[in-house]
Parts: structure tokens; C-alpha cells; sequence
């Protein structure tokens, strides 16, 4: 019994100890705590280097089928003016085909009308990787039967995006660091080393909407070429940097 209620004694006394050494551990160290939280942000301006625009041939007939021919031949002469003035093929694409049937109002029935026609757009954007043709490609597809306007994109490159989104990110991190080095001078401690670090970046391309457009909604050829100008894009990085100090 004695035994038994010695080594009782003695596996207590080792677990109170290895429970003081842990909590001893914990509080020691408080170099954990002794942070600073900086955000920085960098902006950088470049110019676009690539387009896309958008545009569609509409037709309307009240047959279908001849609404659809129509639009075929017209979309036809558009692409293939645009290929014979340089413009490569895959950089031409599809993105939208819509046949959408109008209705006689005046006719009788209201729970039945009466198809009066029928309209299909075909839609095709054109991705540019020299932004100064726009204008030029915008008057050769009205002029070969292009005649609804949607959108002008202007847009980086990916090697240029990359190249921005660099410079940016470096003047976000100098901008962190810089505050975190006048509240460290403010505390009389010394910036040591660095915790975790969060980036966020992006930049937002320069759109034009519903361009050259008349009261009708159709684009009018112009007796000039067209004048765009592409603008600049501002590429922007954000950083969230934990720095430790002493």
C-alpha cells in the first residue's frame, strides 16, 4: 500500500512540473506578439497593347431562312475583307448568333400574334494585337455590311500585364515597409524580420460601349476613319506584410 501510494506521489509531482514548464514556455515567449501590421499599395500606368472589338451584322426578313442567308453573306464579306486586310483568322471569333421574332401589335389575338419578322444577329469580336488599326478595322466592317456596334476593349498583354503587375507589387512592398519603419521608429524598437504576407492585384481594361452608334441603335460608315484613342490602364497591387520586431 505504501508503494503504491508512494509512486502516486511521484507521477503527480512529474506532471505538475512538465504542467509548470509548459505554461512557463508560453508566457516566456512573447516575441510572438511583438508585430506590426502594415499595408502598402502601388499603382502603375502602362499603356494598352492589345484590343478587342466587338461588333455584329443584323438582318431582318419575314422568313426566316432569308433572314438567316442574308446574314450569312453579310457576315461572309465582313470576315473575309477583314482577313485580306491582315487581320488573322483566329484572332476573329463568334460570340454571339441571336434570331428573335418581332410581332404585329396591331393584329388581332392577343394570345396568338402574329409574327411580322424576323431579326438574327450574328456577333463577332475581333482581338487586335496592334491597337492603332481600330479605328481602320471598326470602318472596314461597316463598310463590307457590318451594322450593329456592341464594344471596344483595350486590354494588356499578358508579358506586359506580367512586367506591371512586378513593378507594382515592388512599390507596394517599399510602401509597407516604409510604414512599418516610422511605427517602429515612433516605438523606439527595431524591425527584425517578417511574418505573413498577403498580395492582391489587378487591373481593370478600358471599355467603350455602344460605339458610333446612330438613334437606332446601327452603325453609320464614316467618311473618315474612325478616331480611337486607346487611353491609359492603371495596373494596381496591394499587400498586407506582418513584421516582427525587438
Amino acid at each position: 500500500m505504501m508503494r503504491r501510494l508512494n509512486f502516486l506521489c511521484i507521477a503527480l509531482a512529474i506532471l505538475m512540473v512538465a504542467v509548470v514548464g509548459t505554461v512557463a514556455a508560453a508566457t516566456g515567449d512573447s516575441s510572438a506578439d511583438k508585430v506590426i501590421h502594415a499595408q502598402g499599395s502601388g499603382n502603375i500606368i502602362g499603356t494598352p497593347d492589345r484590343a478587342q472589338v466587338t461588333l455584329a451584322v443584323q438582318t431582318e426578313n419575314a422568313d426566316v431562312k432569308v433572314a438567316q442567308e442574308q446574314n450569312a453573306a453579310k457576315m461572309t464579306k465582313v470576315i473575309d475583307a477583314l482577313v485580306a486586310a491582315g487581320i488573322p483568322r483566329d484572332a476573329l471569333k463568334t460570340t454571339g448568333y441571336n434570331i428573335y421574332a418581332t410581332y404585329d401589335d396591331s393584329a388581332k389575338g392577343f394570345l396568338d400574334p402574329k409574327v411580322k419578322s424576323y431579326q438574327v444577329t450574328n456577333t463577332l469580336t475581333i482581338t487586335l494585337h496592334d491597337v492603332s488599326r481600330t479605328g481602320e478595322v471598326i470602318d472596314l466592317a461597316v463598310a463590307n455590311g457590318a451594322n450593329q456596334a456592341n464594344s471596344i476593349q483595350f486590354m494588356l498583354s499578358d508579358a506586359q500585364a506580367t512586367a506591371l503587375r512586378n513593378e507594382a507589387l515592388m512599390k507596394a512592398v517599399t510602401n509597407a515597409r516604409a510604414d512599418a519603419e516610422a511605427v517602429a521608429s515612433a516605438m523606439g524598437v527595431s524591425i527584425t524580420g517578417t511574418g505573413n504576407v498577403e498580395i492582391y492585384q489587378g487591373y481593370m481594361p478600358v471599355v467603350f460601349s455602344n460605339y458610333a452608334q446612330d438613334a437606332s441603335g446601327r452603325v453609320e460608315k464614316a467618311a473618315t476613319t474612325t478616331p480611337i484613342q486607346s487611353g491609359d490602364i492603371t495596373v494596381n497591387a496591394q499587400v498586407s506584410v506582418t513584421y516582427t520586431y525587438q
